[in-house]
């Protein structure tokens, strides 16, 4: 085996002291880099001459916005919408806005920026809020999309990756509030989500 081939599998092999949990990497560190640096291409085409306010779900955004609007040549405003629909389990429960907007967006430009759209329920419920607030303009950008999933209907302007029905974590997304420092997005051995579910149960 070449060299070069060696190391191609390594960037792609799941680091040993994840292997009982993390199944395998769905995407790499340098394909998530290749693509976000064409949706800011995309952004900045639809938004040029206008400053932008970028407005981010929390918690699971961190890694992909501040890789974002690194590439975003735009003049741009950011602010975060906290939102709680996932405990510890695998099924979102009742959601929770934890943190509101502090800038005002009436007339302005707004990117809407989350992780992963799923089945819809969240953006469902962000979505109302903001247009509430008469932006000139509300576009919804996320760096993975499960379309099989979807009970609302909701789609994204912007997606980084379509993806199937897995339990992914990684890049900014977590299971119990672990694996979002990964730098790559992996599919979560069913084991460790089903062990969780249960003990939630037993409770």
């Amino acid at each position: 085996m070449s060299a070069k081939l060696k190391k191609s599998k390594a960037k792609n092999s799941v680091p040993r002291r994840l292997r009982s949990e993390v199944e395998k990497i769905l995407i790499t560190e340098e394909q998530i880099a290749r693509r976000i640096k064409t949706l800011a291409r995309e952004i900045e085409r639809d938004f040029r001459g206008h400053e932008l306010v970028v407005v981010s779900l929390l918690n699971g955004t961190v890694m992909f916005l501040a890789d974002l609007i690194r590439h975003l040549n735009l003049p741009l405003r950011l602010d975060f919408i906290g939102v709680s629909s996932y405990g510890s389990g695998t099924e979102s429960g009742e959601l929770v806005f934890t943190k509101e907007l502090r800038l005002d967006v009436q007339g302005r430009d707004v990117l809407l920026i989350d992780d992963i759209l799923d089945t819809g329920k969240t953006m469902s419920h962000v979505l109302p809020k903001i247009r509430a607030l008469n932006p000139r303009k509300i576009k919804v950008c996320v760096l993975l999309d499960k379309p099989e999933r979807r009970t609302h209907d909701i789609e994204a302007d912007y997606v980084g990756f379509k993806i199937p029905d897995f339990f992914v974590v990684g890049y900014g997304l977590d299971f119990a509030e672990r694996y979002r420092n990964l730098p790559f997005v992996g599919v979560l051995h069913p084991h460790i989500y089903k062990e969780v579910s249960k003990q939630i149960v037993q409770k």
